[in-house]
């Protein structure tokens, strides 16, 4: 089966590394031209060169802050001009804020919403009239396994996911009759630059980076007995973004080799 998605144009938010950059390269591959959205300029610009090399179409980078309305709106409309129409809409934007629940204050409880919540709000009210106007759309909402079973401490990002689950079952209902259809991906552990940095801090302990990485996937007892790799990932994303997962909708796919308890 080859999932191709000639002729389609893609946003990503938090595209300029780690998840949001394999999908960005995998969807080009895949014939998609790719908006990438990342808030820093020199990332995004390296992001959009190296992807540039491999995809035979078109590629830009917008430097804009999701939390940040009058921004992430600005930025849409640039793509929009240059683009003409989206009709994927991949939104990745947020890193993991998990503290025991006493300790998150009002601040972080509102940064991490304005990062991981609103953003997706936004944007998927920019993109639906247009996919529905086309009969034809896809949109993918990153989250992670603690949308469907959050642990201790897991707070707030668990809270800000599982708000991030229930919009795409509400807007899988309504796009259905449209062809636009709405999936979540849960993230489990996936090696990614978060990993790297963590042990370039010092959190190997004198460990090579492998055996720094399979310590963190014995410590999560996952039952692949590794951790996933960015490609695994959009992997999914690109089935789920292209024809071939055209009657897949309203669904959260764990991507976590095993690890989550709820299917």
């Amino acid at each position: 089966m080859e999932c191709r998605m000639d002729g389609r144009v893609a946003v990503i938010t938090g595209a300029s590394m780690g998840l949001g950059r394999a999908m960005a390269e995998t969807f080009a591959r895949s014939g998609a031209s790719v908006a990438l959205l990342a808030r820093r300029p020199e990332k995004l610009a390296e992001a959009k060169a190296a992807i540039a090399k491999v995809a035979s179409t078109k590629v830009e980078g917008y430097s804009c802050d999701v939390s940040n309305r009058q921004d992430l709106e600005g930025a849409w409309a640039q793509v929009v001009r240059d683009f003409g129409k989206v009709d994927i809409l991949v939104n990745n934007a947020g890193s993991s804020a998990a503290k025991p629940f006493e300790s998150v204050t009002d601040a972080e409880w509102e940064a991490d919403f304005n990062v991981k919540v609103w953003p997706a709000i936004r944007l998927c009210r920019l993109a639906l009239p247009g996919m529905k106007e086309r009969k034809w759309g896809r949109i993918i909402n990153v989250l992670n396994i603690g949308a469907k079973a959050p642990t201790a401490s897991s707070t707030p990002t668990s809270v800000s996911r599982a708000a991030g689950m229930a919009l795409t079952k509400a807007l899988s209902h309504e796009g259905a009759p449209h062809n636009v259809l709405v999936n979540a991906m849960l993230v489990g552990l996936i090696e990614s630059d978060q990993w790297r940095r963590r042990y370039d801090s010092g959190a190997g302990q004198g460990k090579s980076y492998e055996q720094f990485l399979q310590g963190m996937s014995d410590a999560r007892k996952i039952p692949l007995g590794r951790m996933g790799t960015a490609q695994e990932f959009a992997n999914m994303a690109c089935f789920l973004a292209s024809d071939a997962g055209s009657y897949v909708t309203g669904v959260a796919i764990n991507v976590d080799g095993g690890t989550s308890p709820a299917v």
